[in-house]
């Protein structure tokens, strides 16, 4: 009966830490919306998540057509969003959002938002950005992969407690080849 609690617990723990583990922040709108054509310049630009993420690491910058980088000072973290200052923008085109952060969960998500301004501003541009910080935004998320530990974890604990709850040497044996209770070798203390 012991043996049977202890499976059922193991098992629970695993089938309801997993899901917890494995969820990462995703991104739920921006602002400017993905893809949105505007006038103006926004006096800021937001990446917004289905939860808060951490404040360490975060970056979001506004990269426009000339190649330039438009946002102004360092990004911060507002409720369930990144955001940054920008004001006036230059040139008309397509402006891109890169963003970097760390989920709740300690996973680090980066990608891109884009939107257009389709009326030339009179801003003045940052310094060029740096082409190896958007090749890093580029993707949808970065660093490590948390599934294979899983899998991993998994496995370890599966043949932990198969060891655990597996019969002893003696009452593997047919019923008529076992040796009674009394007659078995005791276990040695150390």
């Amino acid at each position: 009966m012991r043996k049977l609690v202890v499976a059922l617990l193991a098992v629970s723990a695993l089938i309801l830490g997993a899901p917890i583990a494995s969820a990462h922040s995703i991104v739920t709108g921006s602002s400017p919306e993905e893809g949105a054509d505007i006038a103006s310049g926004p006096a800021q630009v937001s990446v917004t998540f289905n939860e808060a993420p951490q404040s360490q690491f975060a970056t979001l910058n506004v990269v426009g057509p000339d190649g330039n980088l438009w946002s102004k000072g360092d990004p911060r973290i507002e409720a369930q969003s990144i955001v940054v200052d920008v004001g006036e923008l230059g040139p008309v085109g397509q402006y891109t959002v890169a963003y970097r952060v760390t989920s709740a969960d300690g996973h680090p998500i980066s990608g891109t938002r884009t939107f257009t301004l389709t009326q030339q501003g009179s801003g003045t541009p940052g310094a060029a950005a740096d082409a190896d910080a958007g090749a890093d935004a580029s993707s949808e998320s970065g660093g490590v992969p948390l599934w294979p530990f899983l899998i991993v974890g998994g496995l370890v604990f599966g043949g932990a407690l198969a060891y655990a709850l597996r019969k002893p040497k003696d009452e593997r044996k047919p019923k008529d080849e076992r040796k009674p209770k009394d007659e078995r070798k005791p276990k040695e203390s150390s």
